[in-house]
């Protein structure tokens, strides 16, 4: 499992090196053909991270729960996401990662309740959710590049 808490917190360093050039305007921006922004996929891989760690466990949540009803699977941004919530989530990007860490060894994931993904992957106890959580990240930072590289040529 620490080669995948490691390959989170390179995705999410990385992601947080993409948000950190851009303006609110730009974090905020839904491109032509897209259906979110890059202020909601940043959200959006914490509140599933949260969700399907500690929410399926049964583990107690490190963000408000209005937050995972804001930025869970489905939703989209329904207003302009201030600067103080991106910052918000730049502190949850890590410290929740380094808190999932922490409970991983302290075994107390142990009442998992299986899910299976949008992807038809199934989760069937923690170790599968943090693998899972790798690629989901990975994917939520490639649809910001993608958004990025649309915005640049504005």
């Amino acid at each position: 499992m620490q080669k995948q808490i490691e390959l989170i917190k390179q995705t999410r360093n990385r992601f947080i090196q993409l948000v950190e050039g851009l303006s609110i305007g730009q974090l905020n921006e839904i491109p032509a053909g897209m259906s979110n922004n890059i202020a909601w996929n940043f959200g959006h891989i914490v509140a599933a991270q949260q969700g399907l760690c500690n929410g399926l466990s049964g583990v107690a949540l490190n963000v408000l729960p209005d937050f995972i009803a804001n930025f869970k699977k489905g939703t989209k941004p329904e207003g302009l996401i201030s600067e103080e919530t991106i910052n918000l989530f730049k502190g949850y990007m890590l410290s929740n990662i380094s808190d999932l860490e922490k409970a991983l060894g302290e075994n107390v994931f142990i009442n998992y309740q299986p899910y299976v993904t949008s992807y038809g992957y199934p989760l069937n106890n923690i170790e599968d959710a943090v693998r899972f959580v790798s690629v989901h990240d990975a994917l939520h930072l490639g649809y910001s590049m993608a958004i990025r590289k649309s915005l640049s040529t504005k």
